[in-house]
């Protein structure tokens, strides 16, 4: 089975990251930075079509397994993993695209949060786990990493 993790951070090489780089060599699995793209919010008349999302889309579904990792700021995720799951609707809107967003039934999904909390609120792996199974995506697994806050740094 192959995976991948899907990240987002406001720090490239912060908790985030190290949680993604543990389980990355624990699941083999490969990753990618979703900050390093150009997504545009959700538009009704998909002025953005010419941004990234569409081809990151659609490399993600050649995996079997996609975890999506962020950190827990204010209940939620990412704004840019925020929009990554909002301009799914892009394929959604358009027949010729329904049927690779039908592929998305045939994978797994996972989440990987991190806070100081000792666990990711409910509001935000649920945001994520409705999505996915509204998708017809099964989930494997939650996992969160609680670090110490650090302060102004």
């Amino acid at each position: 089975m192959t995976s991948i993790i899907l990240y987002s951070s406001s720090n490239k090489q912060g908790n985030t990251a190290q949680s993604v780089r543990a389980l990355a060599q624990q699941l083999q699995a490969d990753t990618l930075f979703l900050d390093d793209y150009d997504i545009g919010d959700y538009c009704y008349n998909h002025t953005n079509r010419g941004d990234d999302f569409r081809s990151l889309f659609r490399a993600l579904l050649n995996y079997d397994h996609i975890v999506f990792a962020s950190p827990v700021y204010w209940y939620a995720v990412t704004p840019r993993m925020k929009a990554f799951f909002d301009r799914i609707t892009d394929f959604m809107d358009d027949e010729t695209l329904r049927p690779e967003l039908r592929k998305l039934r045939t994978k797994e999904f996972s989440i990987l949060s991190n806070s100081i909390n000792e666990t990711a609120p409910a509001c935000f792996t649920e945001m994520i786990q409705k999505t996915c199974e509204y998708l017809g995506m099964t989930c494997r697994e939650s996992i969160h990493h609680q670090y110490p806050y650090e302060g102004d740094k």
